[in-house]
């Protein structure tokens, strides 16, 4: 472990730009919850990302749209009761940000005053400067998000990798070099080609940190119930299963349906 992380009571937005300078990968997973959060934070992520992906994972929608601003809050409240050390970052949902600068300062002070969060993040680059820059100007910490940017799935009408042809590529190390200047302080590439990714990590200064973007970025997401191995019908590439808690889940809940039926449990040893 490196002596800025050992160092470091809270990790903070400006910890992660020193992890950058200092070449010491950023980790960084979704989670939504108190129970869930308080075990990736006592295990030592650097980052907890408030993802709208609750709007799948929680919720079972097939898009991260549905999610509204009071649930975001809510998940976001339940994990950061449970963060003690790890940077807490907040998903901005669908609807809160996009088109109106003064509707995204109210929505980002929402999820800041009640939620005790420490960061928003926000899809887009040019189209949201003026969002941005009005939830910067409040001194509210902005994650930006290029790349495959789920909350615009219907313009896309796919989940392939983006920015493979030569302008949207072009487009979005542009955008990339824009979010560094507005004062975002680290950025998420999601499913764009290694290289470019590449590119980017090395042309701003601020951390890049990839999901489906290859290894030479400064630091890696994935989405909690995919990693966990909850969600066993997500088999992207990018995706590396540390655990298959569905089978394992699966199983105790048999286990415990056969021992209630066949009256096995509870047993005189458990019974007060």
């Amino acid at each position: 472990m490196s002596a800025i992380i050992k160092d470091a009571k809270r990790i903070t937005t400006h910890t992660i730009q020193e992890m950058k300078q200092a070449g010491v990968p950023i980790s960084m997973l979704t989670s939504y919850d108190y129970s869930m959060a308080r075990i990736l934070d006592a295990a030592g992520i650097d980052v907890i990302l408030v993802g709208d992906s609750a709007s799948n994972v929680m919720a079972g929608h097939e898009t991260t749209l549905p999610i509204t601003l009071d649930q975001m809050i809510y998940h976001a409240s339940s994990v950061v009761r449970a963060a003690k050390r790890c940077l807490v970052v907040v998903d901005m949902p669908f609807g809160s940000y996009q088109g109106n600068s003064s509707e995204a300062l109210r929505s980002a002070i929402r999820i800041m005053k009640e939620s005790g969060a420490h960061a928003v993040k926000l899809e887009g680059g040019a189209e949201i400067r003026e969002s941005i820059t009005r939830i910067l100007s409040a001194g509210v910490p902005v994650m930006g998000h290029l790349g495959l940017t789920p909350q615009s799935i219907y313009k896309f009408g796919t989940y392939t990798v983006r920015a493979k042809e030569e302008a949207e590529a072009a487009q979005l190390l542009s955008d990339a070099k824009l979010l560094e200047q507005l004062g975002c302080f680290a950025l998420v590439l999601e499913k764009i080609p290694s290289k470019l990714a590449q590119q980017v990590a090395k042309e701003i200064s601020i951390p890049v940190i990839g999901i489906g973007a290859g290894p030479h970025v400064d630091g890696q997401v994935l989405v909690m119930h995919d990693m966990l191995g909850i969600t066993n019908e997500f088999k992207p590439r990018f995706l590396r299963k540390y655990a298959d808690l569905y089978t394992v889940i699966s199983e105790a809940a048999t286990q415990y349906i056969s021992d209630v039926k066949t009256k096995e449990f509870p047993s005189e040893k458990e019974a007060y």
